[in-house]
C-alpha cells in the first residue's frame, strides 16, 4: 500500500526531530502494511518551507541509511504546498515539486478558510497539466461549515486527499462524520496518513482502512488505494461524478 502524504523527514518542519525518529517511522509504516512513501513536508507555509533540494537530499540519505538497517519501504519526494496568490509563479520557476515527479500537487488550504482566488489557481494549475490533490478538506473550517464549497472545487477539476486519523476518529467525532459525509459524496479520491510521529500524529492507516469496512464501504477503500498507485505511475484517477453536499454545520474542526 502507498502512503502519498506523509512527514518523515527529521528536523525539517514538524514532524520527526532525528533521523532515529525517522527510521522508528518507517518500521511502523511496514508494520501498517505499507510499501511506498512519499514525502510531503511543508512548503510555503507561514511556519515551515521546506525547499525541493532539502527534499531530495534527504531522501537520499534516507535510503542508504534504511538499507543499512533492513527496512524496505520505498521513499519519493514531494511536498505539502500551502496555497499561496504566488503558487504559479513558482511551479513556472521550478521551485515546488509535485508527488513522487508526477502531474500530481499536493495543496494545502488555510485551516480556516477558503481563498476567493482558488478556482483560479485550480484552473492554472490544470492548464499546466498539473492536478491539485486538496489535502485533508476535512479539517478546514469553511468546508467544515460548509461542505458543498468543497464540491464547487472537485467541479472545477480538483481532487481531494482524507486522512486516516480523520476516518479512525483520531480528530474528533465530528471530523470523522465529516470525513464521512464527503466520502460518500464522491469528494474524496486518495488516502494518507500525514503522520508526524509515532505520539501524537500516528499513522492510523489501517484504523481508518477499518472503519470504511465496518461501514461497508469496500469499493471505496479500493478506490482510494488504488489512486494512491496511480499517483506513482502517474496514470488519470478513478473518479466518480461528485454529488450535491447538504450544508451542515460541524465544529471540532483541526488545521
Amino acid at each position: 500500500m502507498i502512503d502519498m502524504h506523509t512527514h518523515f523527514l527529521f528536523g525539517v518542519d514538524d514532524g520527526p526531530r532525528t533521523i532515529e525518529e525517522t527510521l522508528d517511522l518507517v518500521k511502523k509504516a511496514e508494520g501498517e502494511g505499507i510499501t511506498d512513501m512519499i514525502s510531503t513536508s511543508h512548503a510555503c507555509n507561514p511556519h515551515y518551507h521546506v525547499p525541493g533540494s532539502e527534499v531530495i537530499s534527504q531522501i537520499t540519505l534516507l535510503k542508504d541509511v534504511m538499507k543499512e538497517a533492513g527496512l524496505n519501504v520505498q521513499l519519493y519526494p514531494g511536498q505539502e504546498i500551502r496555497l499561496t496568490e504566488d503558487i504559479i509563479e513558482r511551479l513556472d520557476n521550478n521551485e515546488l515539486l509535485t508527488l513522487a515527479n508526477s502531474r500530481y500537487l499536493l495543496l494545502e488550504l488555510p485551516s480556516q478558510t477558503i481563498p476567493a482566488y482558488t478556482v483560479s489557481v485550480i484552473q492554472s494549475m490544470l492548464e499546466r497539466e498539473i492536478i491539485p490533490i486538496i489535502a485533508h478538506p476535512e479539517r478546514n473550517r469553511a468546508i467544515a461549515e460548509k461542505p458543498e464549497r468543497l464540491e464547487r472545487l472537485v467541479r472545477h477539476g480538483a481532487t481531494a486527499q482524507i486522512t486516516a486519523g480523520s476516518l479512525s476518529g483520531h480528530f474528533g467525532k465530528n471530523i470523522q462524520k465529516l470525513s464521512l459525509q464527503l466520502i460518500e459524496a464522491n469528494l474524496v479520491h486518495t488516502y494518507g496518513s500525514d503522520v508526524h510521529n509515532l505520539k501524537t500524529r500516528p499513522f492510523h492507516f489501517e484504523k481508518g482502512l477499518d472503519f470504511l469496512e465496518r461501514k461497508k464501504l469496500y469499493d471505496i477503500a479500493d478506490l482510494l488505494l488504488a489512486n494512491n498507485e496511480r499517483i506513482l505511475s502517474n496514470e488519470p484517477l478513478f473518479l466518480l461524478e461528485p454529488e450535491l453536499v447538504k450544508p451542515r454545520k460541524l465544529f471540532g474542526f483541526i488545521g
